[in-house]
């Protein structure tokens, strides 16, 4: 990477947005979790050491859902303990279930996540239940979780738009996110699982969810670049108030159901952007950069951060690596 004038943006403060953002960087999770190669367990705790030494403060790690689910993820009990070596950075785990709760609090995990939905149809598809009892399944989770001294997040799918409902009202977002809020859960990431949302949408959501008693400061957001809105749908929450921001390093993953390959905002598309309105992140982009560069290689395949691309120089698909022998 160069170390030309490029490599940071000029920081031109806006009015009334916070002075810091927490980035909740879900790439060894929800990016690497749909990649079809089985990456080794050794790559992925490598690419959680290297993203707290750029500076990331909360990185989901990975999810104890059962392993026929997500056979990308089964190395969950392997990998964990890698990692407890990382002073100061919180590691949360996705947990679908009491089982799942089990397997995480007997490796020490302090952070947890369940992952809910707005709407019925996916509720059937990704959990196999209705709305409402997916909730009944999360109540003893949550309060176990809680008992336990964990911190607890509720993932809420599909807020702005279902492939197969369409638009989602927002009181029906509304009455979900409180459900969970009420069960316990210390934070929310709401989530554009499609990339359907628009600023407008953001705030009236927002809005909504406010003025039902769920403040913004226990809301993440968790938006999908789709139709190139991610970035914007971030600044409208910013305005907001919202202070958490879901990202994944690189680009990586995405929902299935979107239209397009693109998926996650990318982490260091969000931080450019953060740095330039001079809001705190604690990132450092050059050392970010260089990790998504680096994974890349390991995945064979460029990264589809524009970031990533424009400060590492080049387009040119990234190398591929050579599998291990346990991959053959």
């Amino acid at each position: 990477m160069s170390d030309g004038p490029r490599d940071l943006p000029m920081t031109v403060p806006a009015p009334d947005l916070p002075a810091r953002v927490r980035i909740h960087e879900v790439g060894p999770r929800d990016g690497l979790q749909n990649e079809k190669t089985t990456v080794p367990t050794e790559v992925k705790a490598e690419f959680v050491h290297r993203l707290a030494a750029a500076g990331l403060t909360t990185i989901e790690a990975t999810s104890f859902v059962h392993p026929k689910w997500v056979p990308q993820l089964a190395d969950a009990e392997r990998l964990y303990p890698l990692l407890g070596d990382i002073g100061g950075v919180s590691l949360p785990v996705l947990v679908p279930n009491e089982r799942g709760l089990d397997r995480a609090l007997a490796l020490g995990a302090r952070s947890v996540a369940v992952f809910g939905s707005a709407t019925e149809t996916f509720a059937a598809r990704n959990l196999n239940r209705t709305v409402d009892e997916s909730l009944l399944m999360f109540e003893p989770v949550v309060a176990r979780a809680k008992d336990a001294g964990a911190h607890v997040r509720g993932y809420l799918s599909m807020c702005f738009g279902d492939p197969w409902e369409g638009a989602v009202p927002l009181a029906r977002v509304v009455r979900v996110a409180k459900a969970l809020k009420d069960l316990g859960c210390d934070e929310l990431s709401l989530g554009d699982t499609i990339g359907v949302a628009t600023p407008g949408h953001v705030r009236a959501l927002l809005t909504a969810l406010t003025e039902a008693g769920v403040p913004v400061s226990v809301i993440g957001v968790h938006f999908h670049d789709t139709y190139g809105q991610a970035l914007s749908n971030t600044l409208a929450a910013l305005q907001q108030g919202v202070t958490t921001v879901d990202a994944s390093a690189g680009g990586l993953g995405g929902c299935p159901y979107a239209k397009s390959a693109t998926g996650n905002l990318a982490t260091e598309d969000l931080v450019w952007m953060l740095d330039g309105l001079g809001i705190g992140t604690g990132v450092d982009l050059a050392a970010l950069t260089a990790t998504s560069v680096w994974l890349a290689g390991e995945l064979g395949r460029p990264s589809p951060s524009r970031t990533v691309r424009a400060l590492a120089g080049s387009t040119d698909p990234a190398p591929p690596r050579t599998p291990s022998h346990e991959e053959h």
